[in-house]
């Protein structure tokens, strides 16, 4: 008996142990950090901006832990901020303004302020309504701020971190919002009170939407048309809105950062090209709770698991921009008989054709754009790229073979 009473207490203060460790787990490094510090060395102020959640607060509040930090969502600072917007601003030292498009008057004091004393860095400003932001700084701040763009967690993230699902529906599932990885939420019910949160914050003051549910409806729409072409006539018909309400959506959906509109490649090569833009969503994990994909079996049978890891890719390949201060430079090709490529990374005299599929077993015929392609942009075309779904490395048939779980390296480059 107390030997068994001794076990009792040894496991049990054994996980008092493990969920103190978890409590205080390293936070996973973010590959922004160096980009964010150079541009406070650089500019006079600094904007981040990017979808909730995402980790910016966390993210300047690291980087300059000598900065007085201020909550903008905060009744007691906004107060303040929106009645005096001078005497909130009169510190010596930098000041962090988290949520700033909650008093976007305090941009323009922010001119005045930098105008007078030019020291670089002085004001860190965040926000998540980017519609909101980008007017008030567009407005004030043109030439005086440098602006970083920060999504949710990207594979390399994960793997410097140490928290890389180990396989790809399951990485696919949870998506990359950091509050699921530092504090181990079950990503179904967080993700699906992200989605209410979302709605009844930024939508409700955004767009003024009376009738949350058709919104939330079209959200759930979108995620069906995640890696395909947007028609904006059947959207808007399926959610029931107009076609000027659905673009409106679309819109600030865009401005969230919770989905891309990528647009087709424009260059010619004497075929028609399809002009229709595809729709990303930029983070898989949200993708598939507004599905209603219930778990990595459920979504390894799919039907929109391979649209779900095109547009995955992509998200990442974006964020690999983004962590280096660099903008989009992503397009597909497709023409009007259906020869397509899923991206073209544009460097200016060349472009890089990458295929994406989610396949783990290579076949021939993915390679069939690829080639096509390769043969009417001739000497603009860079050695071409297969991302899939499996392990297998190297080359075949003059294509670069990535596997999922080496994305990164791709991200690093493109």
């Amino acid at each position: 008996m107390l030997i068994r009473q001794g076990l009792a207490r040894n496991i049990t203060f054994l996980a008092s142990i493990l969920q103190i460790c978890k409590q205080h787990a390293v936070p996973i490094p973010r590959r922004t950090r160096a980009s964010l510090l150079a541009a406070a060395r650089q500019q006079l102020v600094v904007g981040v901006t990017g979808p909730r959640q995402a980790g910016k607060t966390t993210l300047v509040r690291s980087c300059f832990s000598d900065h007085a930090y201020l909550n903008l969502e905060d009744p007691e600072h906004r107060d303040f901020a929106q009645r005096d917007p001078k005497g909130f601003l009169a510190r010596e030292g930098g000041m962090i303004l988290d949520e700033v498009q909650r008093v976007p008057e305090l941009l323009s004091v922010i001119q005045t302020i930098v105008d007078t004393d030019p020291r670089p860095g002085r004001f860190i400003v965040t926000g998540s309504q980017v519609f909101a932001l980008s007017e008030a700084i567009s407005q004030s701040l043109a030439g005086r701020i440098a602006l970083i763009n920060l999504l949710p967690f990207s594979i390399g993230e994960l793997a410097d971190g140490g928290r890389l699902p180990a396989t790809l529906d399951a990485l696919l599932i949870t998506g990359g919002y950091p509050p699921i990885y530092d504090r181990d939420l079950p990503p179904r019910t967080w993700l699906a009170d992200y989605i209410t949160t979302y709605i009844e914050r930024d939508v409700r003051q955004v767009l003024e939407i009376r009738d949350l549910a058709s919104f939330q409806r079209f959200l759930g729409l979108c995620a069906g048309w995640v890696g395909q072409l947007v028609n904006l006539s059947a959207l808007a018909t399926d959610a029931g809105v107009s076609a000027n309400t659905a673009k409106s959506w679309l819109g600030v959906l865009q401005t969230s950062g919770l989905i891309a509109l990528v647009q087709p490649h424009h260059r010619n090569y004497r075929k028609r090209l399809v002009k229709t833009p595809k729709l990303h969503w930029l983070d898989s994990g949200l993708c598939c709770r507004l599905l209603g994909i219930q778990d990595a079996a459920h979504l390894a049978t799919h039907p929109a698991r391979g649209a779900i890891f095109e547009s995955w890719v992509f998200s990442e390949l974006v964020k690999g921009r983004f962590q280096r201060r660099e903008a989009a430079n992503l397009f597909f090709w497709r023409n009007h008989i259906g020869e397509e490529v899923d991206l073209l990374a544009d460097h200016g005299q060349t472009l890089l054709p990458i295929e994406i599929k989610s396949g783990a077993t290579i076949a021939s015929d993915w390679f069939d754009g690829l080639r096509r392609f390769a043969a009417l942009a001739g000497a603009e075309a860079e050695p071409p790229v297969l991302v899939h779904g499996g392990t297998t490395t190297g080359q075949r048939e003059g294509v670069r073979l990535i596997p999922w779980n080496d994305l990164a390296t791709l991200a690093d480059a493109v």
